[in-house]
């Protein structure tokens, strides 16, 4: 019986300020961006009894873009932006009643009269959470886009609060590979070179099996040279992408001599536990660094343009390189592709799972952080154990 009721157990987050008097619980701590709408941000605030008095509870949702390092910052200039994106009074509640999600319920009925639920929503097109690796010589923030759940005891809305009285949540925004729906078109490039003193052309052709792959799966590309020319392609380089200006370890092929044709499939696997010491390689958020894995392409709604999105925008490309001698030149050529993580429910994403759970070695010591509530199932979990970035106020 135990066992079933650790099955369908709720996990819940809790932080409590440093004085102890107010806790913040939220059910999950990645919302994801569907493209026509991103999960709420839903919680709870308990306040002790008495505590309160006169004052008021304020809740902000704040988004953290810092595009520049902290040692460069001089006279003044400031490399970051801490924007409010979301705000509003949680206690003493400012609407009689609100729609409540399952998990606020939940949390509402537990913790009784002084529970306060709180929602906040993400603005459209806000970015993802990403954070671009520092190198070793890095001191500071890292680069990238964060996000924060905050919430403080103030007088009124001027008031600012105290740190011992206020809390604040790391939270992520992610975006999961969309449905497919029916056959999508093979991302391909076919591109040509010609010389200026030598008849007859170059042509590379290049094929991917797909146009969305998973973090940690293998990437397949076709490659077809045809060499109409008196020249002779010495090598061949592929590589794998991130356009946030950094290039993956190349993969070397065959030469092809001329008047030869060349057809090879070659597989690349793209991973940030390769790329740990390149400084600049975007990751998705702030995570441990035994879960840490290459950021996911960014995406937007219909008819929305990426580059019109706040923060770091992702993509990702297959490129390939003819090498023709040092008169002949090079002969480049992009493909892009999408990488990202499969939606929850989907085999492949419970595939992940437990390929995951197999590798853990360190589930156990999580575990003891776990407070099992046989009356509701509800599992509190402490957040700060999961902190994801700063540690503390400043």
């Amino acid at each position: 019986a135990f066992l079933q009721q650790m099955v369908v157990a709720v996990k819940v987050f809790k932080k409590t300020t440093p004085n102890g008097k107010v806790t913040v619980y939220l059910g999950k701590r990645d919302f994801i961006d569907h493209l026509d709408h991103t999960d709420p941000i839903d919680g709870v605030v308990v306040v002790d009894d008495g505590y309160l008095q006169n004052r008021r509870i304020y809740g902000q949702v704040l988004m953290v873009y810092r595009y520049g390092r902290e040692d460069d910052e001089v006279m003044g200039v400031r490399f970051s932006k801490e924007m409010v994106i979301a705000s509003d009074q949680i206690a003493p509640a400012k609407k009689e009643k609100q729609n409540l999600t399952p998990i606020q319920e939940k949390l509402v009925k537990k913790m009784g009269p002084n529970a306060y639920p709180f929602t906040f929503q993400f603005p459209e097109m806000a970015p993802c959470s990403v954070t671009l690796q520092p190198g070793e010589d890095d001191h500071g923030k890292p680069l990238g886009v964060e996000y924060y759940v905050k919430c403080y005891v103030a007088a009124n809305e001027e008031d600012k609060g105290h740190k011992r009285s206020t809390v604040q949540l790391a939270i992520k925004k992610l975006q999961y590979a969309p449905q497919i729906k029916g056959l999508t078109r093979l991302p391909s490039s076919l591109v040509s070179k010609g010389f200026t003193f030598s008849s007859g052309k170059i042509n590379l052709e290049v094929t991917l099996d797909k146009d969305i792959y998973y973090h940690g799966e293998k990437i397949g590309a076709n490659l077809t040279i045809t060499n109409n020319s008196r020249k002779q392609v010495r090598n061949i380089k592929v590589y794998v992408v991130q356009h946030c200006e950094a290039t993956w370890k190349p993969a070397k092929a065959a030469p092809s001599p001329p008047g030869a044709s060349f057809t090879k499939v070659v597989y690349l696997v793209p991973l940030a536990s390769s790329n740990k010491d390149r400084r600049g390689v975007a990751l998705d958020g702030r995570l441990r660094d035994d879960d840490a894995n290459l950021a996911s392409s960014t995406l937007v709604p219909e008819g929305k343009c990426p580059i019109d999105a706040i923060g770091i925008v992702i993509s990702y490309s297959l490129r390939v390189k003819l090498n023709c001698g040092n008169l002949g030149g090079e002969l480049v050529t992009d493909v892009p592709f999408k990488l990202l993580h499969p939606a929850p429910g989907t085999i492949e994403k419970e595939r992940a799972l437990a390929l995951k759970k197999m590798r853990s070695l360190d589930k156990a010591r999580y575990e003891q952080s776990f407070t099992n509530d046989d009356e509701d199932n509800i599992v509190f979990e402490d957040f700060a154990r999961f902190r994801l970035s700063r540690d503390e106020l400043e």
